[in-house]
């Protein structure tokens, strides 16, 4: 059974866009240059976004709904539903769906989202309000962001209980973030047919080849890549603008996200500029060899053999 979301190779994340601290990201940024980078995504053949209402406290998905009116384009939207502790009725998720098409200023998203399975209530406990949603017609596919891969089955069971499919699972997967590869999450996606939607699938930007020992990334993400880890990233680099330039003069960020489309995942790069979402949508519409791919599979795996305790990426 094939998914609305087959109909991707690559997507837009917006986790960052409304929230402007620059201590997080290193850098200042205005809402122009967020539409810059929204149109830019658009102009290369973007078609899916990706937010939550969490982004920005509402402002990622206000800006994104009314970069999408402004445009006048046909988009697909995904958003999401953060389980707070104190949301414990069913009927808070729908009421916070409402919250967030009144932001978007649709009638309907493409694809919601459980954010996290944290308590008090259990992971599956949301399954029957998102069963609720596609019933009412708010959405027109569900998915999940950071479950592990039982709680992905049960999520399944329970939707398809209610006779709707899962459609995806949200986490975090890069070149430098593989584990999706040995924890089950990978496997049980391709065996129930749930899309992996893959957020910081450039580890945020460390696969660039921009920073080096004596050049640390900038805001929080200094405190997680520095000093050895950069430089024993090196080899990793190199071998990413290798490849790209002999798959037609690709840049290393667009040869990092085709291996994951390879993986059969769904990646979504942020993007707080249009050269950046140029680049980033770069990354569709053509393969990678095999061989390059078990090299670059090959090259990260001597990576983390070497730096298993990477840290996970600050929220």
């Amino acid at each position: 059974m094939h998914s609305p979301l087959d109909a991707f190779e690559i997507g837009a994340g917006t986790s960052a866009w409304g929230d402007t601290r620059a201590w997080r990201y290193g850098r200042v940024y205005r809402d122009a240059d967020l539409r810059a980078a929204f149109d830019a995504a658009i102009a290369s053949g973007v078609r899916f976004f990706d937010t939550a209402e969490i982004y920005g406290f509402g402002r990622s998905e206000s800006l994104l709904g009314r970069f999408v009116a402004e445009s006048g384009q046909a988009v697909s939207i995904a958003t999401k539903f953060f389980p707070y502790p104190w949301r414990l009725a069913t009927s808070q998720l729908l009421a916070a769906l409402r919250a967030s098409l009144a932001r978007l200023g649709a009638d309907r998203v493409a694809l919601y989202q459980i954010h996290w399975p944290i308590g008090p209530r259990s992971p599956g406990f949301w399954m029957e309000p998102l069963a609720a949603a596609v019933a009412e017609g708010l959405v027109l596919e569900v998915g999940v962001s950071n479950y592990s891969a039982p709680q992905m089955r049960t999520a399944f069971e329970r939707l398809a209980a209610r006779g709707v499919r899962l459609a995806s699972n949200q986490v975090e997967y890069s070149l430098l973030r593989r584990g999706v590869e040995s924890n089950g999450v990978l496997d049980a996606c391709r065996e129930l047919n749930v899309k992996l939607i893959a957020y910081r699938p450039l580890a945020t930007g460390v696969l660039s080849g921009k920073y080096t020992p004596d050049v640390p990334p900038p805001g929080v993400r200094r405190l997680r890549f520095r000093g050895p880890l950069l430089s024993d990233l090196g080899p990793l680099v190199r071998l990413l603008h290798e490849i790209g330039r002999a798959n037609g003069n690709r840049t290393g960020n667009q040869v990092a996200l085709n291996w994951l489309i390879c993986q059969g995942a769904l990646p979504i790069p942020g993007a707080i500029s249009a050269a950046q979402a140029s680049e980033n949508a770069g990354a569709a519409g053509w393969r990678l060899r095999p061989a390059d791919v078990a090299a670059l599979r090959e090259a990260s795996s001597r990576f983390a053999t070497r730096h298993r305790s990477l840290p996970p990426a600050p929220t």
